[in-house]
């Protein structure tokens, strides 16, 4: 059902009213163009900031949305620089700790998250190239099921992965203090002040082309080929093991991942200090919410045919990549380790950031 909705301008600071064309269409799957064009607006609507709405213009220049997100522009440039207008209250009630849930773990992974559970989640297979690299974890080769059978149809068909070599993937999200150092050697594009403003936060509002700049850069000064992780070994890397909906079980638990239904740590303004949340179980941390991260492959509405080695997923002339993990802003429904989305590589966005990684053969 198609309904037209009358925004009161002066809500915009605006003289006249603005009207906005909404489709009702009942629960969308997360893969399709309608619910990625109203996932990314409902992320964005409450913003502060003028360059989420440009990057949704410029990702949906004719969107539903379009003419608000214009209007949201008009009225930021509007406001005197330094009186930023509030952000709309958001009404946020945490639900009671449900009961944990624990988590299913495979035996390929179970040593390692042993290893790392007893000795703390610090120093185990940890790996620091340079002064200014981020800090790595290295992963052994092993086996788990990607994807679900049970969740949205992107994520389907549930197939079995094996990993043939070992990898290091980032311990964190790539910080602004990381992201400024290749900055300052000129190797980098200048971050957005007004989302990157916390050093110990992660990066963000990048594409995945400015990540392969930071990655390029990082290569040479460290001597060693970074990478993004592949999106098989993200999700191995996410999952720590386990194969419950989330590394730490079945049910959302507050405090495990930084997001708005995800208890401490959150903010509506943006995503907190990287490490905030506890690690998984192979000591990653941050891999639930906080930013949504970029990955090597290629987009595809599903698994059919996906590569079972854990090669990235590629294609000639790709433009739309995948990111996992979802952000701060999205719920506990886009916590769980096998949701995906895309995004046009070439397009940033606040809630859109990176972790490294590189191969360890």
């Amino acid at each position: 059902m198609r309904q037209r909705l009358l925004i009161v301008g002066a809500l915009l600071g605006l003289a006249g009213p603005v009207w906005i064309t909404v489709v009702q269409a009942g629960v969308l799957p997360k893969n399709s163009a309608e619910q990625f064009e109203l996932t990314f607006w409902e992320s964005i609507k409450n913003s502060n900031h003028v360059s989420d709405y440009e990057a949704y213009l410029q990702a949906y220049p004719k969107g539903r949305f379009a003419t608000l997100a214009r209007a949201r522009i008009e009225q930021l440039r509007a406001t005197a620089p330094g009186s930023a207008p509030p952000p709309a209250a958001a009404a946020s009630k945490a639900a009671a700790p449900p009961a944990a849930s624990a988590p299913h773990q495979t035996p390929a992974s179970a040593a390692l998250a042993a290893s790392v559970a007893a000795s703390g989640s610090a120093g185990v297979g940890e790996i620091k190239d340079c002064q200014g690299c981020p800090v790595l974890v290295s992963l052994p080769s092993g086996t788990f099921s990607m994807g679900s059978n049970t969740s949205d149809p992107s994520e389907k068909p549930a197939h079995h992965v094996v990993l043939g070599a070992p990898f290091a993937i980032g311990k964190y999200e790539v910080t602004v203090a990381q992201w400024n150092v290749c900055v300052e050697a000129g190797a980098c594009a200048h971050l957005s002040d007004a989302v990157n403003a916390n050093a110990k936060g992660p990066a963000r509002d990048l594409s995945w082309d400015d990540a392969g700049q930071y990655l390029k850069w990082l290569s040479k000064v460290s001597a060693k080929a970074y990478r993004l992780p592949t999106e098989a070994e993200w999700e191995y890397a996410a999952r720590g093991g386990t194969s419950s909906r989330y590394w730490w079980g079945e049910q959302m638990v507050p405090g495990k991942a930084n997001c708005k239904e995800c208890g401490p740590s959150w903010r509506a303004e943006g995503p907190a200090d990287v490490g905030s949340t506890a690690p998984n179980p192979f000591g990653l941390y941050d891999m639930n919410g906080s930013v949504w991260e970029w990955v090597a492959d290629c987009w595809h509405n599903s698994f059919k045919d996906a590569p079972a080695d854990g090669h990235p997923w590629d294609q000639a002339n790709c433009s739309v990549r995948v990111i996992r993990g979802g952000s701060w802003r999205e719920g506990a429904s886009y916590m769980v380790s096998s949701t995906r989305f895309k995004y046009d590589a070439s397009v940033r966005n606040s809630q859109n950031g990176f972790r490294v990684a590189r191969s360890l053969k």
